[in-house]
């Protein structure tokens, strides 16, 4: 692993940076970009900005009051740092905004003891305290729709004035192999070689049968059939290790077709399904208070501009999703990547930057149920390839930063191998922060993180790999991802990464290169809202990533 502590400002930079490319049409770039490195490490303000993202206004769901109240003190902060054009932009959500305000959960026989827990969101409110006989419903696995309603059917009056243990206990069993925290040298070396790269892993993709229903077709059905049935609440099995617990929400958004739902962890899921099974009756009670927010059926983006000189036309955006899921404070994902872009900015207006093309941050709200605010954003101000707007022949590369705490690794752009190409010559100076090179995708599918919401129009949107560190194993989601989680050294260098690319793509004499007319790959399907690409665990064993004076741990 790496040392503790990395110093960013590297024995070896003044090197670096005297290889900065030449053709980013400024003599000073490799002065500015030591400027980047000094500000970002000496006057870092990004941990103040993730305590205020966490402590004071997570969690960030979208349509909450506190998603709203976080992007308006984001709007302020760019603007006394000297940002213009500072606004929230509106797009239309579609749902009222939905907030837990108060949950409890306890068994109350055959013995008394809390449980813990979190509510799925657009889940409505018990009627006070409410306590209860546990009944257990278990599934068919992947039923047809006759399967599923024989099953229900059966249960109809067991579940009545009853509180609904759904589901089966997941067996999780015990790790003896924690993931690495650090990408394997080796890997990203084959993964970002300029000739044959090696490809991105990817999860194997498990559709659902024909004549079958949906996971997602499944719990609607449940929910209407718990409502009608009279049932009192509904308990979920959060089916991970170590109390971690992962409560999305209600598809629908509409309160009004589920019952009261509670994701318990694991632990307590199968303490009372053992209990049921052992032929005693177990009693619950549930005190949940939601609210609904109408307000929040419009939901905004967080746009400012670094205005520029004789390039001002054409447009450099970075940017990352501000809104969150509610188990937690939403800190790894994505208060990381926010304060990372708004640190960013900071540094370059602090040292006074004048960049030819306008610089342009934008903080996405939507990005957890399906990219909606990037895509909007997106949709009104650049069109798409087949149908552009005035601005889409200006814009000049998007950079994103999501997917957790880790420094930055490495960079894949939509366009062609040109593209990255440039990109590599970008990110020369930055090998010993761990960035080791770019490289080229040609998909416009839509999914993931925001970046694909440029690459779906044909824009250059260019994503980030990330060190894991605790993401996919701990907090990704899950009522663990607090400021606790944060590693401050690769924050500040993911900022000072973010900085380095925006600059230097602002400078350059020319725009990152795209697909031509007859090169351009034709537009993807659109996942599921939520999905995301795999997110790979680097392997255990071999050398770090980042290059350092001092020698890396095994």
């Amino acid at each position: 692993m790496l040392p503790r502590s990395l110093p960013l400002l590297a024995p070896v930079l003044l090197a670096a940076v005297l290889i900065a490319p030449a053709r980013a049409g400024d003599a000073t770039v490799g002065d500015v970009l030591w400027q980047i490195r000094r500000e970002g490490t000496e006057r870092s303000q990004v941990m103040q900005t993730l305590h205020v993202l966490t402590d004071v206004y997570g969690p960030r769901l979208t349509g909450s009051p506190n998603l709203k109240a976080a992007g308006e003190w984001a709007r302020q902060q760019l603007e006394a740092w000297g940002l213009v054009n500072a606004r929230l932009e509106p797009w239309d959500f579609g749902h009222p905004g939905w907030t837990n305000e108060r949950f409890s959960a306890h068994l109350v026989a055959p013995v008394r003891d809390a449980l813990v827990g979190e509510v799925l969101a657009w889940t409505p409110s018990t009627s006070g305290p409410v306590r209860a006989e546990v009944v257990q419903l278990e599934l068919p696995e992947t039923p047809t729709a006759e399967e599923l309603t024989r099953t229900l059917e059966a249960a109809a009056e067991r579940v009545r004035g009853r509180i609904v243990l759904v589901g089966s206990h997941a067996a999780v069993p015990v790790a003896f192999n924690e993931p690495a925290r650090r990408w394997d040298l080796d890997e990203l070396q084959a993964r970002f070689r300029p000739v044959n790269p090696a490809p991105a892993p990817q999860r194997p993709q498990t559709g659902t049968p024909p004549g079958r229903l949906s996971a997602a077709e499944v719990n609607e059905r449940v929910d209407r059939f718990l409502r009608d049935r009279g049932a009192l609440g509904r308990l979920n099995d959060a089916g991970r290790a170590h109390g971690q617990i992962r409560a999305f929400h209600n598809r629908t958004f509409d309160v009004n077709r589920a019952v009261p739902t509670v994701v318990l962890r694991n632990e307590d899921f199968g303490r009372i399904a053992r209990l049921l099974r052992g032929g005693r009756t177990v009693e619950v009670e549930l005190d949940i208070v939601n609210r609904l927010h109408e307000d929040g059926r419009t939901a905004y983006n967080v746009v400012a501009e670094i205005p520029g000189t004789d390039r001002a036309h054409e447009v450099v955006m970075l940017g990352a999703h501000l809104d969150s899921w509610h188990a937690a404070t939403g800190a790894t994902d994505n208060a990381t990547g926010s304060a990372a872009m708004l640190e960013a900015v900071r540094i370059l207006t602090a040292i006074g930057v004048q960049p030819r093309r306008t610089i342009r941050i934008a903080l996405w709200s939507g990005e957890e149920q399906g990219l909606l605010g990037s895509r909007a954003y997106v949709e009104q101000h650049f069109g798409s390839f087949e149908s552009p707007r005035p601005g889409y022949e200006h814009f000049a590369g998007y950079l994103n930063i999501d997917t957790g705490t880790g420094r930055v690794r490495g960079l894949t752009v939509f366009g062609p191998d040109e593209a990255a190409e440039m990109l590599r010559e970008i990110v020369a100076p930055l090998a010993d922060l761990g960035v080791i090179g770019a490289t080229n995708t040609k998909s416009r599918r839509r999914g993931g993180t925001d970046s694909t919401s440029f690459n779906a129009a044909g824009l250059p949107g260019i994503g980030t790999l990330l060190d894991p560190i605790e993401y996919q194993s701990h907090t990704w989601h899950t009522n663990l991802d607090t400021y606790e989680r944060i590693v401050e050294d690769d924050v500040k260098a993911q900022a000072i990464v973010a900085a380095s690319v925006v600059y230097q793509l602002a400078m350059h004499d020319r725009k990152l290169p795209r697909f031509s007319k007859e090169t351009m790959p034709e537009p993807a399907g659109t996942p599921s809202p939520g999905t995301r690409p795999a997110s790979p665990q680097p392997t255990a064993t071999g050398p770090t990533a980042v290059r350092d004076s001092a020698p890396a741990d095994r």
